[in-house]
């Protein structure tokens, strides 16, 4: 497979080693290999033939543009491949080469052939997550009493936890780890069915064959051919959208964070990444817009693998040609994702001051629920309300502070004098005091996290 150059750009050069034209060619005859020692030692075909076949299983051998090019015409590329084994084959014994192939067929080789590649391109996406969940989670446990503004509508809302903002970044990546490992054990499977998936050609032999096929390639025996059930081959494709969009959810934050204006993050610079050509003062967040053309690319790329599943009959036609096309796209769009945040995330630059300001600038409105509930116990919560939305209105007229403001209404009426202590007030404008339900959740969670991790 080749890729584009904007697709490399996006990608990594060990995604598209795992997908590209050798490796899948490669993976072709692997299975062939798998094949011809399996019916070998089951009686299918002689020992001799198989020896002969594995000794030629060889990408490096073959013209894999000229095979590729005649899987076009052909309408399917082990069509050509196995008439190229074939032809090598003969070139040492005419008689093994008729034991080529035997009892499969076409989508038996290329679908084995991908879910060889796959589990390749999955050790490097779970290879990259560790990492990445290991950043995250680090980052977390000091940042746990850090104060920065928790936004809602694109609006600041309250104060959070830098800490617990990460653990909720670092939540979804581990379970979608998790769900991969579990969904791939299950689609990780051996395709063989011959013709019409039944095996016809192997007789009493076929399940013998498959176990040692699958034993061979390490690969789960699947309980009847997949050729047009793909459903688990489709989930596990979507976990790998789904993290893709979580992902995207974290470089979307960060790349906000990261803004001139907000200015709390900021990913790390130097040896021209993330400069400007004529904006020198810019920083871009080149790991964030990775990550977000991946999951911008990702819906697309799941619908149409969720559109080819209605594949007609025992073998689908034009459906089966654009999944095999389509699944790569997957795996290349994540890994790049991975691989950038995992490059921003080990330099981040993390500005407490600035949270510190951006919060400070608020004047002490992010604060007004815990100051209304704290008067609620007091005088009541349709009376604590309405106070504050008073306070608010004139801070936002005067540009003063909340925190005054409710001081001086406290100790003007004799009423609220007597009920509140106002000794008490500055602390519910205190920012770090403010991150508790967040540190306590985060902590929590936290922990389970790192086992889970272990």
């Amino acid at each position: 497979m080749s890729v584009s150059i904007f697709d490399s750009f996006l990608t990594t050069p060990e995604m598209i080693k795992v997908f590209d034209d050798t490796s899948i060619v490669q993976a072709m005859f692997d299975f062939e290999e798998a094949l011809a020692n399996a019916e070998a030692a089951e009686g299918v075909i002689p020992e001799a033939a198989a020896r002969t076949i594995a000794s030629v299983c060889n990408a490096q051998l073959y013209d894999i543009p000229a095979i590729i090019q005649a899987g076009r015409r052909a309408g399917a590329l082990a069509i050509p491949l196995v008439k190229e084994l074939t032809k090598a084959v003969a070139l040492t014994n005419q008689e093994s080469a008729t034991h080529v192939h035997w009892g499969s067929t076409s989508q038996d080789v290329l679908d084995t052939a991908m879910v060889l590649a796959t589990r390749e391109a999955l050790k490097l996406i779970d290879d990259g997550l560790g990492e990445l969940t290991a950043q995250l989670l680090k980052l977390a446990d000091q940042h746990l009493s850090t104060p920065v503004l928790a936004r809602t509508l694109m609006q600041p809302a309250q104060v959070t936890s830098f800490g617990f903002k990460l653990v909720g970044w670092a939540a979804p990546l581990m379970r979608a780890r998790e769900q991969l490992r579990e969904q791939s054990a299950r689609a990780l499977q051996l395709q063989l069915g011959g013709a019409v998936g039944t095996l016809a050609v192997l007789g009493d032999k076929g399940p013998a064959v498959a176990q040692r096929m699958a034993d061979a390639l390490q690969l789960k025996v699947a309980d009847a051919a997949w050729h047009t059930q793909r459903d688990e081959w489709m989930r596990l494709g979507m976990e790998v959208a789904v993290l893709t969009g979580s992902l995207g959810k974290m470089a979307t934050d960060l790349s906000l964070m990261a803004q001139g204006e907000i200015a709390e993050l900021a990913e790390p610079s130097g040896n021209g990444r993330g400069g400007s050509s004529a904006m020198p003062h810019k920083r871009n967040p080149v790991s964030s817009m990775i990550a977000l053309a991946a999951a911008n690319r990702a819906p697309q790329h799941a619908a149409a693998l969720l559109a080819a599943m209605g594949q007609q009959h025992e073998r689908g036609l034009g459906n089966w040609q654009a999944e095999l096309a389509e699944w790569p796209a997957l795996f290349l769009g994540a890994h790049g994702a991975i691989k950038a945040l995992n490059e921003a995330f080990a330099g981040l630059i993390v500005d407490t001051r600035r949270m510190r300001r951006n919060i400070d600038a608020l004047q002490g409105l992010v604060f007004a629920e815990a100051a209304s509930i704290y008067l609620a116990s007091a005088i009541g919560r349709p009376n604590a309300h309405a106070l504050l939305e008073k306070l608010t209105q004139r801070v936002v007229e005067t540009q003063g502070h909340l925190a005054d403001a409710l001081t001086v209404a406290i100790k003007e009426d004799p009423q609220l004098s007597k009920q509140i202590d106002i000794s008490k007030i500055q602390d519910l404008f205190d920012p770090v005091q403010a991150t508790g339900a967040a540190r306590a959740l985060a902590e929590r969670q936290l922990k389970s996290l790192q086992q889970d991790s272990r």
